[in-house]
């Protein structure tokens, strides 16, 4: 059995996997989705204080308390902020680093850092306007999420803490040089904020790179397809 450790997306949580468990676990590989301090069934929890650290440390948790070793460290979308620096700390409990659509910050920097000037302005001004400045209200979802996975994802969909785009990432132990992999999800929005880190994934040593026809979130538009590579890039 492989596991895949993943470090879900910004207003997200496992719950938005589950389209993905019964068609990798026929295939040998077992996800495990720890829900980050303040989302998901963990929403009662949130407060201000709340920071890319504190997610970090959930997902170390994850692997410590479940001894797990071995594993395919899978950051969804923010979650590559949280991927990176679970990748930084615990190097010897991973095999592959796997970015799906996904943030890839360097050392020193944040989510909005590494997000187009327009998006973090937008998310800037959602959590300045809002009643809980401290929190960003959830952004839009893909446009072909049908209807029924937008009834079902809209109410379990919480507002992210600010301070976790906006905490830079600082590495404890140098460069990254475990093996990386990167999907690119193609149908991206107009101003496509992941397509530079694709770029990077296949200009730079270390990297395999992917592409994927489906939006930003394929484990909910195109589960099938996402399954698919995700298993040959663990086999």
């Amino acid at each position: 059995m492989a596991f895949c450790v993943v470090a879900h997306g910004a207003w997200s949580s496992a719950w938005a996997w589950k389209k993905m468990y019964p068609l990798l676990e026929p295939r040998g590989i077992h996800l495990v989705i720890p829900t980050l301090t303040g989302l998901g069934q963990r929403s009662h929890l949130a407060h201000p204080g709340i920071d890319l650290d504190t997610h970090i440390a959930d997902v170390m948790a994850c692997l410590f308390y479940n001894d797990l070793r071995d594993v395919y460290l899978i950051g969804h979308s923010y979650g590559g902020m949280v991927a990176t620096g679970v990748a930084d700390r615990a190097r010897d409990r991973i095999a592959k680093l796997i970015y799906v659509d996904a943030f890839v910050p360097r050392d020193g920097e944040s989510a909005f850092d590494v997000m187009p000037e327009s998006t973090r302005k937008q998310r800037q001004s959602a959590a300045a306007d809002g009643p809980d400045n401290w929190r960003i209200p959830p952004g839009p979802m893909p446009a072909d999420t049908s209807p029924e996975d937008q009834a079902w994802c809209a109410p379990r969909r919480v507002p992210q803490p600010l301070k976790t785009f906006e905490q830079k990432l600082k590495f404890e132990n140098g460069d990254l040089t475990l093996p990386r992999h990167y999907i690119y999800c193609t149908r991206h929005t107009p101003e496509d904020r992941f397509r530079p880190f694709y770029e990077r994934a296949k200009t730079e040593a270390g990297w395999q790179s992917y592409e994927i026809d489906a939006s930003h979130n394929p484990h909910i538009t195109a589960p099938q397809a996402f399954a698919d590579l995700l298993a040959r890039i663990v086999a």
